[in-house]
């Protein structure tokens, strides 16, 4: 009677390997080595090389004339200008921005999606055309500065028209920064806090804060960039008055078009240099929100 069972096999000699088995994968983006030369050459030519070339550019008068634009006050006042109501912009729609995210991905009711597509609107307007738009609304005879002149408020060519029209272009980047992490938070974490005594306050600063942080930053990096570099829809609002509402850009702008090229190099290298000092900050924020959060 023969036996059914497998033979024992021989034990593998010291040393021995067993062969690789390769594995066909397919990949829908092309490999390592491809992606990376194409990236390192797509962000050459976009990005390094016009960096480059700014940062190369206002030296043809010298140390000393970059200082002359650096030390100009009419630069300093419109830098002070844009990044001080660019900052102030951006840290009131950090709070509306929430607000409105909150209130379109908690509550249901009538019109709810007319009022999320409306937050994409700065997105979808022209900037000239926003410009035109908040100068019409908020202009002394307009439909909201009339309202307010009898106070002695003057919104329209002034900071604070500059303010509302930074405002208005950087609300959507908080919302739709906001909005897919408030979606996927569970509501029964906040259950659970309250119900193992926590007050709103606590449930809202312990729970709902920390885990909305980065993505509150990251709406914040959105706007505040934006609202820095904003050009269009600020120059029909602002009254573009030197030392009183002129913004850098508008400034590098009329340089250019006094063939001041070097000059104009300079103001945009100091505001470079200002908005990359700014971001770098935020971004370690940021990371160090991800970090604690993951705790």
């Amino acid at each position: 009677m023969t036996s059914s069972a497998s033979p024992a096999r021989a034990p593998a000699p010291a040393g021995f390997k067993p062969p690789r088995t390769t594995l066909h994968t397919t990949r829908v983006l092309p490999g390592f080595k491809s992606s990376l030369s194409l990236t390192i050459t797509y962000l050459s030519l976009i990005v390094l090389i016009p960096l480059a070339a700014l940062v190369a550019r206002p030296w043809e008068h010298g140390l000393q004339g970059f200082l002359f634009v650096l030390t100009d006050p009419r630069v300093i006042a419109s830098l002070k200008l844009t990044f001080g109501v660019a900052a102030a912009a951006a840290v009131l729609n950090l709070f509306v921005g929430l607000i409105i995210a909150w209130v379109l991905t908690r509550y249901t009711f009538p019109g709810r999606r007319l009022l999320d597509a409306l937050v994409d609107l700065p997105f979808a307007l022209p900037t000239a055309v926003a410009g035109i738009a908040l100068c019409t609304l908020y202009a002394p005879n307009g439909w909201i500065g009339a309202l307010f002149a009898p106070l002695g408020v003057k919104i329209a060519y002034t900071p604070l028209g500059i303010f509302v029209a930074l405002v208005f272009v950087g609300l959507p980047f908080v919302v739709r920064s906001v909005q897919p992490v408030l979606a996927e938070f569970d509501a029964e974490v906040e259950e659970a806090a309250q119900t193992l005594g926590a007050s709103p306050l606590q449930t809202a600063f312990r729970v709902i804060f920390p885990a909305l942080g980065p993505a509150l930053l990251s709406g914040f990096s959105l706007a505040l960039a934006r609202a820095v570099g904003e050009y269009g829809s600020v120059i029909f609002i602002a009254g573009n008055m030197p030392y009183v509402s002129e913004i850098t850009p508008l400034l590098i702008v009329i340089k250019l078009q006094e063939f001041d090229y070097a000059g104009a190099a300079s103001v945009a290298l100091i505001m470079l240099g200002l908005s990359f000092a700014v971001l770098i900050l935020l971004n370690a924020v940021q990371l160090w929100l991800s970090r604690r959060g993951a705790r």
